[in-house]
């Protein structure tokens, strides 16, 4: 995963806190909390969001996400309506 440019600086950061991130490289979708898993996995599903990752890295923050689901939310995973 590259650092994107259109990414402020530590926005992540200071928004949410030293928190695990489903992308750490540009600190974009916080996965420390039911309700940021929940968003997060909604998040990627949008194209304004995913388009601005190779296809690669979007499986790999899916994947991310799918793991915080299933250790805090539900060990079947999010549902796939997407």
């Amino acid at each position: 995963m590259e650092k994107r440019d259109d990414v402020y600086k530590n926005r992540g950061l200071n928004e949410y806190g030293d928190v695990k991130f489903a992308d750490p490289v540009n600190n974009k979708y916080p996965i420390d909390t039911e309700e940021h898993i929940r968003a997060a996995w909604s998040y990627i599903h949008m194209p304004r969001n995913f388009e601005k990752y190779d296809s690669k890295d979007v499986e790999t923050i899916k994947k991310r996400i799918i793991k915080a689901w299933k250790e805090k939310i539900n060990p079947d995973g999010p549902p796939e309506k997407y």
